[in-house]
């Protein structure tokens, strides 16, 4: 445990834990009789004492003990006295049974439950845990119980404040202790404590004492968790804010009624193709929340009511929050040219999943235009195919320099609200910057070099978009290829830091953007709305990211890179083509978050790792849908009429029967055989091309 090396047993302790076990094994048969029937004798509960002062883990023996004290204090000629001598024993069992082990859960909360009962005194309870908290001052165990016992005795949160600095000054390595400081210094804030009202002033002497620990001993972690937790509290705002939408304030959109763009005087960028007659406003925040809703975001245009709006959370999960959330507009079919008004927060309800309410009404709007169908949809070829291979495109360029400003524009979406963070808050990130840079010229340090990366990238964040670029992505960027090198074993973490950090870089000027944007060659493609295809290929990606400033794109190239997870492509709501050929996607269920892409008609996941592992061991024990939340909202009636054989491709039914593509590559995959394509073509009766090839 915690590092120390397995000795080999010596024959005298196999024989003394033999033997040991032989009695365990006598005591529990016994005791179990007992607990079947409900028998509740001095000697029966003296029995379970004796079983937990040798195992004192046994639950079992836990509850028996409360089922004992629940009928003593049930019975008829029960007093004051006999509660407090029944409960006492308890605590006295309890007390033993620490001896044994102080790290029992059990243990502890069977003291707790005796102490909730009220009839027994607490004043004793400190006195208990220094014993124990001098015997192993960083056990866990016991700082959970010191909290109990000091909301019991109503003991203030500044005296255990002073408490957690004593033992921290006599051990830097107590990460209890430092735990327990997070917590007192985090009701503290919310109560506005007197002294602590300024939050600033409070941890910008923080900072100064974890210093302490950091410079005393760089390789110990206790001291940089903490310091986590203070660059948390410095860069967090309490009430979320929107950080992006789609349409952008002032945009111009045009949707036209079938995938011919005309290259009218819009922008490409705004072509927006709709076969279903709805317009998505998407709303990104910088945390989840709830209670979005028609009485929370108001949208006033000429066609649709306001009250008829539902909107949906894009999230993973079924939770009921989300950083990303959508409604849909009814678009009428005839020409139309309206403004369309969205106010966000104006009426109280959404609230952040940490309870802060959203506290900056905002307001954006747009104009629509409705382009109708100008050609029979019966005209259109089926055979037209669209392939994201590097022929098929060429530079987003050959407009006037103008133009291309024009566009761009529309790529960046304004942010109206003022930056929360104060002068303060920029001048304690500098000053730790300052701080960890010097650390690193003494002493080569990982976990100093993660924290150097996290400050940088939060000092970015902060200063972002008023300085229009993130000015240290290229020296956080260093750090983490450093990292990977240094730090092996945290290699896939690194890497997804990494990839997160270059996403941010290139979406973090319009500039850097268009290098990505790519006019694909046929630009009146009958199979695609607007021409211009965002390129992140090749770019070595592990994990998505920065998705509030990509929910514009409606064609994007993923392939050529090492993504095992496209979790959070659920908020990029425009999507119609996608590529992530040759990633290395091990499942179907890694695809989840496409189920949520109404607007999805053309997806290539070839040359992928589908199918290489029978079982999704990331997610699932067994491969049943039955047995866990993904697909446990199959209808099983429509499963046993759509002639597909489930049990072997519930996976597939899961994620492809609510997909509308047009046009699927697979190949190369493990699982694309034969048979699994004909599944795919039943499930989804309208694909009209499986890799490459027209379909009946």
């Amino acid at each position: 445990m915690h590092g120390r090396p397995r000795k080999a047993p010596k024959p005298e302790d196999e024989a003394a834990s033999s033997a040991k076990a032989q009695k365990l094994r006598a005591l529990q048969t016994q005791f179990f009789s007992f607990h079947h029937n409900k028998i509740y004798t001095k000697e029966a509960v003296e029995l379970s004492a004796k079983l937990l002062e040798i195992n004192p883990e046994s639950y079992t023996a836990w509850n028996y003990r409360k089922l004992a004290v629940e009928h003593y204090l049930n019975l008829p000629d029960c007093n004051p006295d006999s509660i407090k001598s029944v409960l006492d024993d308890e605590l006295r069992v309890v007390e033993n049974a620490l001896r044994q082990n102080f790290k029992s859960y059990g243990a502890w909360h069977h003291r707790k439950w005796v102490l909730s009962k009220g009839h027994s005194s607490i004043d004793n309870e400190l006195r208990l845990l220094d014993k124990f908290q001098k015997a192993d001052s960083r056990n866990f165990h016991a700082w959970n119980y010191r909290r109990f016992v000091a909301e019991s005795m109503k003991r203030s949160e500044q005296d255990e404040l002073k408490y957690t600095e004593d033992m921290i000054y006599t051990n830097f390595s107590n990460y209890s202790a430092w735990h327990n400081r997070s917590v007192l210094l985090s009701a503290l804030f919310e109560k506005k404590a007197e002294g602590f009202l300024l939050k600033e002033k409070v941890l910008l002497e923080e900072y100064e004492f974890i210093h302490q620990a950091i410079f005393t001993d760089p390789d110990d972690q206790s001291g940089w968790f903490y310091h986590l937790w203070l660059l948390d509290q410095t860069v967090t705002t309490d009430s979320p804010l929107l950080a992006s939408s789609w349409p952008g304030h002032g945009s111009d959109v045009l949707l036209v009624g079938d995938r011919c763009y005309n290259g009218s005087a819009f922008s490409p960028f705004s072509a927006l193709h709709s076969d279903s007659g709805l317009f998505p406003i998407v709303l990104s925040f910088n945390q989840p929340v709830g209670g979005v809703n028609s009485s929370t975001v108001t949208v006033e245009c000429g066609f649709n009511k306001n009250e008829d709006l539902f909107w949906k959370p894009l999230s993973a999960s079924n939770s009921q929050t989300a950083r990303v959330w959508v409604a849909h507009l009814k678009i009428p079919s005839s020409d139309l040219h309206s403004t369309v008004e969205v106010s966000v927060g104006h009426s109280k309800g959404i609230i952040s999943t940490r309870g802060f309410e959203y506290s900056h009404p905002s307001m954006f709007s747009f104009k629509v235009h409705v382009q109708p169908m100008e050609r029979d949809s019966s005209q259109v070829s089926v055979a037209e195919s669209i392939s994201l291979r590097e022929e098929n495109f060429k530079v987003y360029g050959t407009q006037s320099e103008e133009s291309i400003i024009d566009s761009s524009d529309q790529l960046i979406i304004k942010n109206g609200h003022e930056t929360t963070a104060s002068n303060w808050r920029f001048e304690a990130l500098a000053k730790e910057i300052g701080c960890f840079r010097e650390l690193l010229s003494l002493v080569d340090c990982k976990i100093g070099k993660l924290t150097l990366a996290r400050l940088l990238k939060a000092y970015d964040a902060m200063s972002y978009p008023f300085a229009n670029k993130l000015v240290h992505s290229e020296e956080v960027l260093e750090l983490y290829s450093d990292l990977m090198k240094l730090d092996p074993t945290h290699y896939q973490f690194y890497k997804d830091e990494h990839s997160i950090v270059l996403l941010q870089k290139v979406t973090s000027s319009k500039e850097s953007l268009l290098q990505h944007c790519f006019q694909y060659k046929d630009s009146v493609s009958s199979a695609i709305c607007g021409p211009i295809c965002l390129r992140l290929n090749n770019l070595s990606l592990s994990r998505m990211g920065a998705f509030e400033k990509l929910l514009w794109v409606q064609m994007l190239d993923l392939s050529h890179n090492e993504l095992q997870s496209i979790e959070g492509l659920e908020a990029m709501q425009l999507l119609s083509c996608l590529s992530l050929r040759n990633n290395k996607l091990r499942s179907l269920t890694a695809l989840e978050p496409l189920r949520k892409l109404k607007s999805l008609r053309i997806l290539d996941i070839s040359y992928n790792q589908i199918g290489d592992q029978s079982i999704d061991t990331t997610r699932y024990v067994c491969s049943s849908p039955l047995s866990h939340s993904v697909g446990s909202e199959l209808n099983r009636d429509e499963t046993v009429t759509s002639d597909v054989a489930l049990i072997n491709n519930w996976e597939a039914f899961y994620i492809f029967k609510d997909f509308n593509l047009n046009q699927l590559d697979i190949v190369g995959n493990t699982i694309a055989d034969e048979k699994f394509k004909s599944v795919l073509v039943k499930i989804m009766p309208k694909l009209k091309q499986l890799d490459g090839k027209l379909l009946d």
